[in-house]
């Protein structure tokens, strides 16, 4: 079994930005990516879900380096002042490395 290193991109957001990250996402490189309900809180206070404008988000997309970075890049600069979001990069071993 051979794994190979790939970065997983994740995005914390507000659930009203998911069909416009989405095609950006898609826009600039990654072959897919998963939307889960997430809730939590942070410096924008408490996301708990209950109500639809209040939900957040949680997107994935593991791919490669170069495709992270220049998601993170362009998500960090385009709503970073005005929404609320979190983005992260980690390392991950992924099977079938054609796939990202």
């Amino acid at each position: 079994m051979t794994l190979e290193l790939r970065k997983l991109l994740t995005i914390v957001t507000e659930a009203a930005l998911e069909h416009e990250l989405v095609r950006e996402i898609e826009r600039l490189g990654a072959h897919g990516y998963t939307v889960t309900d997430a809730r939590g809180k942070g410096g924008r206070g408490i996301r708990n879900a209950g109500w639809n404008l209040s939900a957040n988000i949680r997107i994935e997309v593991v791919c490669t380096a170069h495709t992270a970075h220049t998601i993170a890049t362009a998500l960090r600069e385009r709503y970073y002042d005005n929404y609320a979001m979190i983005l992260f990069i980690s390392d991950v071993e992924v099977l079938r490395p054609e796939k990202f």
